[in-house]
């Protein structure tokens, strides 16, 4: 899978990438389908959602999640991008770890729990497309609109230090601050944008305070300077114009708002709105406000019979038990609490691995000891997935 482009921009590489992953189902004696979420997209770009079954003939499933499309590879590595490395212990490539290595993972369990005959519980793989541009079409549409059912799922999209029972929600938006665009011979005849951007997000320093003094009941992953989870915002991109001599008339701002995994998304947009609309009264600043996007952290309680489950699962296969935390990030088991399925997130992308990054690997051991775990987690009688009368 390594070796083909599955940027989620182009998608050029999305057909071919999840006929490997059928193939290698069907070498394996499990069913399988593909399910296109560009029925919803309809853009004529593909959006091959691929659904391995291994169906143990039980009224429990257990859902296992996974993406195969990427980000780009950038510049300046020191082994090709798509190409799979293996040198000591570790596998180079780009998705090596985010997150082709959840799927390695998953086909490996199933390949093995296969060859049981004593499963109490139907698993299904679902590898999942467009996860780094927001999920729309991927687990999303299997999910949401397709209705694909499960009785709990595990999100194979996280680092091995530890059980993740949440993860954090996000917004994404723009600002636009409206100046006068004018010769910069001339700057008296005009109102720059860019000072007047400048100005409104000195301002918005007191909103970054305000956000980070918001802290979740998970705690954060074991690298984060703090504890506990706690919100964030960030801006992230600044565009005014392309010529040295105008002084522009616009300039828009970017920005990225992480929520903590059981704050409401409603609540924070409202919430970010109303400082907007202070900040610019506070100002004089014209400017307008836009979300782009944004999706819904989630939280799942630790006494959960789910949880305890997989955290016995990880125990027995790691020799200790798990750490509880939430994800800083966000990931597509906000689609599974959104159609109430009880979800964490566990896998092989290990804090060093150079995610997103240059020279991205994962380390071999990493892929096995997930894949074990899984197996172990396969094995689980009904009633250690679901809750009890459920």
């Amino acid at each position: 899978m390594v070796q083909i482009d599955t940027n989620s921009v182009t998608k050029s590489g999305y057909n071919e990438c999840a006929s490997i992953i059928v193939e290698e189902a069907k070498r394996n004696a499990l069913d399988v389908e593909i399910i296109d979420g560009e029925k919803a997209a309809k853009d004529g770009l593909p959006r091959p959602n691929v659904i391995v079954t291994l169906d143990a003939g039980s009224d429990v499933t257990l859902l296992l999640e996974s993406h195969f499309d990427i980000v780009p590879p950038g510049a300046d590595w020191d082994y090709p991008p798509f190409k799979l490395t293996i040198k000591d212990g570790k596998a180079y490539g780009r998705g090596a770890a985010d997150n082709k290595s959840g799927i390695a993972a998953v086909m490996g369990a199933m390949r093995l729990l296969g060859k049981r005959r004593d499963l109490d519980v139907n698993l299904k793989l679902i590898a999942g497309v467009d996860e780094e541009i927001g999920g729309e079409f991927g687990v999303d549409y299997v999910l949401s609109d397709y209705k694909l059912k499960g009785d709990a799922g595990l999100v194979v999209d996280a680092g091995s230090e530890g059980l993740f029972l949440g993860a954090s929600g996000v917004i994404w938006g723009k600002i636009i601050v409206q100046g006068i665009q004018g010769h910069a011979g001339y700057p008296f005849k005009a109102k720059n944008a860019i000072e007047e951007a400048v100005r409104l997000l000195s301002e918005f320093e007191k909103y970054r305070s305000q956000v980070e003094e918001k802290e979740s009941l998970l705690k954060a992953p074991s690298e984060a300077p703090r504890r506990f989870v706690w919100g964030r915002f960030t801006v992230t991109m600044i565009k005014a114009w392309e010529k040295e001599n105008i002084i522009p008339g616009t300039c828009e701002i970017r920005f990225d708002r992480r929520l903590l995994p059981e704050e409401p998304v409603k609540a924070a947009e409202e919430e970010l709105t109303n400082f907007f609309e202070r900040a610019i009264k506070e100002t004089g600043c014209r400017a307008s406000l836009e979300t782009i996007h944004r999706l819904s952290g989630y939280y799942t309680p630790s006494d959960h019979v789910f949880v305890q489950t997989v955290a016995r699962s990880m125990a027995k296969t790691l020799g200790k038990r798990p750490r509880f935390a939430g994800e800083l990030g966000g990931n597509d088991g906000s689609f599974f609490a959104k159609n109430g399925i009880p979800v964490v997130c566990y896998g092989p992308i290990r804090a060093d691995t150079n995610y997103h990054g240059v020279n991205e690997f994962v380390h071999l051991e990493d892929l096995r000891s997930v894949r074990d775990v899984i197996v172990s987690l396969g094995g689980a009688h009904r009633d250690e997935i679901i809750q009890t009368g459920a």
